[in-house]
């Protein structure tokens, strides 16, 4: 598998937010997506190949590893080794042997959650399916991305699949929003999923400081409590800022 980073930090975004957790960031994504924080996986994806074994025990090792301290407040409450793991990417469904991967972390008693932008399903064990479905926010310029933005603007909509990740498996929906007009779009988007528990829609605003997520915040919240979705805060930008391994 191409890997990026393997990590321990605790969980910034959605229903496990703050939980310790070790990251295993996959190289490598099927998207371009205008605001993505992870370049290095996508844009320009780097890494080292590793075979899957020397993953489940860098993942090991990992869980064992001492917290980053958070900017905010003293490390407190806990006791190692970490239960949870975070595949990410990138897109980790695309990765090879993702899989056995799953299976393998399985077996050794992590709790897994897989983020995913929802536009692939391979067969695999996962306990809880984060899904970041892009609206047209995300697309990129032509200008920028060449022939990528039109493979990312046919690419992005797969409500049909998200219907399927949410019927397989326990999930959240993230929507990273920008602007309260994409309140319109992810309403359509859920419309074309059909039966999705509102209390799982999870709605982040766009953002990679503190200051930017704060002015977005301001309204998000309050079209949140309307909608009867849940707001989403990207705790680590706030703990540590926009930095990898974090």
């Amino acid at each position: 598998m191409l890997i990026s980073e393997i990590y321990l930090s605790r969980q910034g975004e959605g229903r496990l937010s703050g939980t310790p957790s070790v990251f295993v960031r996959t190289s490598g994504c099927n998207l371009r997506c205008s605001f993505c924080d992870t370049p290095f996986t996508s844009w320009r994806p780097e890494g080292t190949q590793q075979p899957i074994s020397d993953v489940v025990a860098a993942v090991n090792r990992s869980a064992a590893d001492k917290l980053p301290d958070r900017i905010d407040q003293a490390e407190t409450g806990f006791e190692g080794p970490a239960k949870h793991v975070v595949l990410t990417g990138g897109e980790p469904m695309l990765a090879k042997g993702v899989a056995e991967l799953c299976e393998q972390l399985h077996q050794s008693g992590f709790h897994i959650t897989i983020e995913t932008a929802g536009t692939l399903d391979p067969n695999l064990h996962c306990d809880l399916m984060s899904i970041s479905p892009k609206l047209s926010n995300s697309v990129p310029s032509q200008e920028r991305a060449g022939q990528w933005a039109a493979k990312h603007q046919a690419t992005r909509y797969r409500p049909d699949v998200t219907a399927t990740l949410i019927r397989r498996h326990d999930y959240q929906l993230k929507f990273v929003v920008s602007a309260p007009s994409d309140l319109t779009e992810i309403e359509s988007y859920l419309n074309d999923v059909g039966s999705v528990d509102r209390a799982k829609v999870l709605l982040m605003p766009e953002g990679i400081d503190a200051d930017t997520l704060g002015q977005r915040a301001a309204w998000l919240e309050k079209l949140c409590a309307e909608r009867e979705f849940q707001f989403c805060p990207r705790f680590h930008i706030h703990w540590y800022g926009n930095k990898r391994a974090t």
